[in-house]
């Protein structure tokens, strides 16, 4: 079972949660999750538990543990969302639907909003 542990403290080591956990069973991984840009902890991990009866109850034992001044937040893991490829802003949102923002020019170059109705590419 995949664990998410939120609320943990910026220093707050991988070894720190494992140790946690064993405890109350086996671990197979704990990855607490970093920023890419400053290598910074980001106050939550996932810990990889195999049996699902050992992971309910360190989940029902750590949920508001403290655990450096700070409660814990523990319950299983959600999947991730997907994220589909319309993302970073590609589209207008609103009446439009799903056509290319800005220019307001139809295909053949006319209409409001200037410009010549080319768009650069984004790369």
């Amino acid at each position: 079972m995949n664990i998410f542990v939120g609320n943990l403290d910026y220093n707050v080591t991988e070894e720190i949660v494992r140790n946690l956990f064993e405890r109350h069973g086996s671990v197979n991984s704990a990855r607490v999750m970093t920023d890419r840009e400053t290598g910074r902890s980001r106050g939550f991990a996932f810990v990889e538990m195999p049996n699902d009866t050992e992971a309910g109850q360190a989940i029902a034992a750590l949920n508001g543990h403290n655990l450096d001044g700070r409660a814990l937040n523990v319950n299983e893991a959600r999947p991730k969302p997907e994220r589909g490829f319309a993302g970073g802003g590609r589209f207008a949102s609103g009446a439009s639907g799903n056509r290319p923002a800005g220019g307001g020019a139809n295909r053949f170059g006319a209409g409001s909003g200037g410009g010549s109705g080319r768009r650069e590419p984004r790369w």
